[in-house]
């Protein structure tokens, strides 16, 4: 029998593997288990069930990771992973300061999906991919991810950190000249924010200079539904219910999702934009994901800016669709990525 109310209605998501549809299915079931209807989250559960991968100094696919600290002396502890190509040469390399999806809540840069994509990356790009282990909601709310996200920017802008590890000559000189701001989901929003950040105090660096952001299906938002949301509901990964609450528990208590952090529209949230050190920003899209109505959105506020913006429209990409390689549209945006990044290196 079909569902008067779905009838007609474009399919959630595109033909995917079973391995891949279990796959997703373990995410979700990740996420509700562990989210506790007081707004909190089962960390122990969390940790059993979301097994961190160890840094590996011998190379994977041509890529070798170590865990930094990137907060030493500081009161506020934070922690990253470099992944950088092997093997490595005296030509500095340049930097792509990653914040991993999640909602702001779950993952780390040490989960198995964001080691491999980080990886992908610097594999792909011939880069650096600092991935930062920024504090999570709801133990940590707004503006604590963004904080940490400057504070990875300020450890590398500072001399005495280059070269990170005198003892380890596998690690390649950072170009922290071509440095690249990106993240998926909300780490694209993280990304976003601390691009902001660091435009209206670009003149405080002494050498770490952004060339560019690479937002991969940014998580935003507002109190209306949109059509996507509507439209997509049951879509794999992204739900309204889910979203909704992990809004409740990354922003302000009180706020709602007007807020500048989720709203892009928000009057507070220009703040950055209009300077000219906010740099030129890639926003991925997917024609199943149900934020994707927020995110072209997002398109037109920094082009009513004056900003230059690239778009790069998968239509039949699900949300978070390139943690998975399976699929054609990620080894795609692989090779999008290493042409943002390459290209930088020609300006």
């Amino acid at each position: 029998m079909v569902d008067p109310e779905t009838k007609g209605r474009k399919g959630v998501a595109p033909p995917m593997t079973w391995r891949t549809r279990l796959s997703i299915l373990a995410a979700g079931c990740v996420t509700d288990a562990t989210c506790r209807a007081d707004g909190t989250i089962n960390r122990r559960l969390l940790d059993f069930l979301d097994p961190h991968v160890p840094p590996s100094a011998a190379p994977r696919k041509g890529v070798a990771t170590r865990d930094l600290d990137l907060g030493a002396g500081a009161a506020v502890p934070l922690r990253a992973r470099l992944f950088y190509p092997c093997p490595g040469s005296d030509k500095p390399v340049p930097v792509v300061v990653f914040f991993h999806g999640g909602g702001f809540a779950y993952l780390s840069a040490a989960s198995r999906a964001y080691d491999v994509a980080c990886r992908r990356i610097a594999r792909y790009a011939g880069a650096a991919v600092l991935s930062v282990d920024y504090r999570r909601s709801p133990e940590h709310r707004f503006p604590a991810a963004y904080d940490d996200g400057v504070a990875a920017l300020r450890f590398l802008d500072d001399p005495k950190n280059h070269p990170l590890a005198a003892d380890d000559d596998a690690i390649p000189p950072l170009d922290v000249g071509r440095c690249f701001v990106a993240g998926d989901s909300a780490g694209a929003n993280i990304a976003h924010h601390v691009a902001r950040r660091y435009a209206l105090a670009s003149a405080t660096f002494a050498t770490l200079r952004l060339a560019g952001l690479i937002a991969i299906q940014p998580f935003f938002g507002g109190e209306e539904r949109t059509p996507a949301e509507l439209r997509l509901v049951g879509a794999p990964i992204v739900s309204v219910p889910r979203t909704d609450w992990l809004w409740r528990a990354f922003l302000p208590a009180g706020a709602d999702r007007t807020h500048e952090a989720a709203h892009v529209a928000s009057p507070a949230g220009h703040a950055g934009i209009d300077s000219p050190s906010f740099p030129p920003t890639t926003v991925v899209i997917g024609g199943y994901d149900p934020l994707q109505d927020w995110q072209r959105r997002y398109c037109e506020t920094l082009r009513g800016k004056g900003k230059a913006v690239r778009v790069l429209d998968y239509p039949d990409a699900i949300h978070a669709f390139y943690i998975f390689p399976e699929f054609a549209e990620s080894r795609e945006l692989m090779l999008r990525i290493k042409e943002i990044v390459a290209g930088a290196g020609e300006q």
